[in-house]
């Protein structure tokens, strides 16, 4: 008896993640975007932090003004991050 119920549990598990997969791929195709916003999305800012990077400014500083970390920004810089 126990073995029934165990296996209609898996069955079920089975189910509900075809379901999620399908709602998943469905809002993606609406255009619904998953995950955490990114911190700084305006080119204009990214085009800047580029600048400041050529100007000679550190990795640091340009962090700081943009609000982000170090790491943050280089991969904002990094082109085949995109």
């Amino acid at each position: 008896m126990i073995g029934v119920l165990g296996s209609l549990a898996e069955y079920e598990r089975e189910l509900i993640g075809e379901r999620t997969a399908l709602k998943r791929a469905a809002s993606r195709n609406n255009g619904t975007k998953f995950g955490r916003p990114r911190k700084v999305d305006d080119a204009e800012h990214i085009a800047t932090a580029a600048r400041m990077k050529a100007d000679g400014h550190t990795a640091k500083d340009i962090a700081k003004y943009l609000g982000v970390s170090r790491a943050t920004l280089y991969r904002y810089l990094d082109p085949t991050a995109r």
